[in-house]
């Protein structure tokens, strides 16, 4: 009997606490009307909640010009959602030269204007585009 009466309050409660199946998710990808890429399988801004995931762009040259390239695409994703790099607090910087990088540090530093996120620079062999030395992802946060 009493397992009969604490039935429907197990019910309620489970409800009442679950998550939701599936999560919102809003996209954007360079201006396209389509919201992703179905060849490669990615979008450039995912949107869930108030987060903001960015995938990296990239640069064949790690030059002033070629970084200063890169940023200017994650600033045009980010604007996507209205955002700037005030509202970024992650980067991950993947890079086949990271010498060359912290010499040419200064051009990313002016994207933050002092307020810098947490940030993880990684030197590695190759990028997914092979002739690709630079690629930079982004997670910002919008206010709710």
């Amino acid at each position: 009997m009493k397992y009969i009466i604490l039935l429907p309050f197990i019910l309620i409660f489970s409800s009442a606490f679950s998550q939701e199946k599936q999560i919102k998710k809003e996209k954007w990808h360079w201006n396209n009307k389509v919201k992703q890429d179905t060849v490669i399988g990615y979008c450039q801004v995912l949107k869930v909640e108030n987060v903001l995931y960015i995938s990296g762009a990239v640069t064949t040259d790690i030059t002033p010009e070629g970084i200063a390239a890169v940023y200017n695409d994650l600033k045009a994703s980010l604007a996507s959602f209205g955002a700037t790099f005030e509202n970024v607090v992650k980067e991950n910087l993947y890079t086949t030269d990271i010498e060359e990088m912290k010499k040419l540090n200064y051009v990313r530093k002016k994207y933050y204007n002092k307020d810098f996120p947490a940030a993880t620079w990684i030197q590695i062999q190759r990028l997914y585009m092979p002739e690709a030395k630079l690629e930079i992802e982004l997670i910002a946060h919008l206010p709710k």
